[in-house]
């Protein structure tokens, strides 16, 4: 397949390395605002180069892969499925709430395949996680853990842009929340503190933030996220039923000390970055898209997926602003 890549950022330059290594992928073609960023990785990589995403949409391509920063997914996702491209998007498909339903709606009523990034459903752990739970064997699932750690914060730069901790971070959190439990999330409250640099406070945003969640059967979810963990990347799952529980995650690379006498887990090394954390994922998400480019699988994560995602993620920074819980009712979309 000929595939376009639009982006080549930080995960735009990894997706870009990761899709050359792909056996169905006979060629990429790159481009970026920045066009002697693209230039460069093109050369670097021995990709194409497109002078535009125009050029790029023009170029005979297979499938469109958008990894810009946020503001220009939802005007390419358009592009792409006004093209009859099928396409690939970061999350979050769009900046707002607003955009995210109407991009909903016009992805409902297209025959174009659209499959958002959200890579953790891809993850070995986070797979046999929701098997557990499907066949009962957890009995009922009363009380989850879901956590995204990040070792370092992001450049200054990133964090205006970003939507905040909960809309940037967690949102992976509530995506594989609803794909692990197959439930929806019913109410709020969320909380989060500065601590750090003082560009995370002047752009509105939190560099550590909390959660919990109740979903419609009642499960009891604490979701947490920072910029700060010095140990390491960590994201992890822990799901606790009637009959047992287990973890995603709880792994020789896990970013904790034990302060018990005697205990030697984990031995290392700890994982310092989500692409290493999750680059298999990441392979298997993108092979999975040419699955769905040519026809023979549906999108494993839709729009309406990512809309949901999205409407938690509102909900968790209406909380905090008001400091108040919120009900998902109060979140249009749903």
């Amino acid at each position: 397949m000929r595939i376009g890549l639009v982006g080549v950022g930080r995960i735009g330059a990894f997706h870009a390395e990761t899709l050359r290594g792909l056996d169905a992928v006979e060629q990429v073609v790159v481009t970026d605002a920045n066009t002697e960023q693209a230039q460069r990785v093109a050369a670097d990589q021995g990709l194409e180069f497109a002078a535009d995403a125009e050029a790029l949409l023009q170029s005979g391509i297979d499938g469109l892969v958008i990894a810009t920063a946020t503001p220009g997914h939802a005007p390419l996702l358009r592009k792409g499925i006004e093209a009859g491209i099928a396409t690939f998007c970061e999350k979050p498909v769009a900046a707002t709430l607003d955009e995210t339903i109407e991009l909903a709606h016009l992805a409902t009523h297209t025959d174009v395949p659209v499959h958002v990034g959200f890579q953790r459903r891809f993850d070995v752990g986070y797979r046999n996680a929701k098997a557990a739970v499907e066949s009962g064997e957890l009995g009922f699932i009363h009380s989850i853990r879901a956590l995204t750690h990040d070792q370092a914060p992001p450049h200054a730069a990133y964090v205006p842009t970003s939507g905040g901790i909960f809309r940037d971070c967690n949102i992976h959190d509530f995506d594989i929340i609803r794909f692990v439990t197959g439930r929806e999330v019913a109410s709020v409250y969320a909380t989060g503190a500065n601590k750090g640099a003082p560009f995370f406070t002047e752009a509105g945003d939190i560099d550590t933030g909390a959660a919990i969640l109740t979903l419609d059967d009642g499960t009891l979810v604490t979701v947490s996220s920072t910029r700060y963990n010095g140990g390491g990347h960590d994201v992890r799952m822990e799901v606790m039923g009637e009959k047992g529980a287990v973890a995603v995650g709880l792994d020789d690379s896990l970013a904790l000390r034990s302060m018990e006498a005697g205990v030697e887990f984990p031995h290392g090394p700890q994982k310092w970055s989500f692409m290493e954390r999750f680059l298999p994922a990441y392979r298997a998400e993108l092979t999975a898209f040419f699955e769905v480019a040519a026809g023979t699988i549906p999108s494993p994560c839709t729009v309406d997926d990512a809309l949901q995602a999205f409407r938690t993620a509102e909900a968790c920074e209406l909380s905090r602003s008001e400091r108040r819980p919120v009900d998902l009712s109060e979140i249009k979309g749903g």
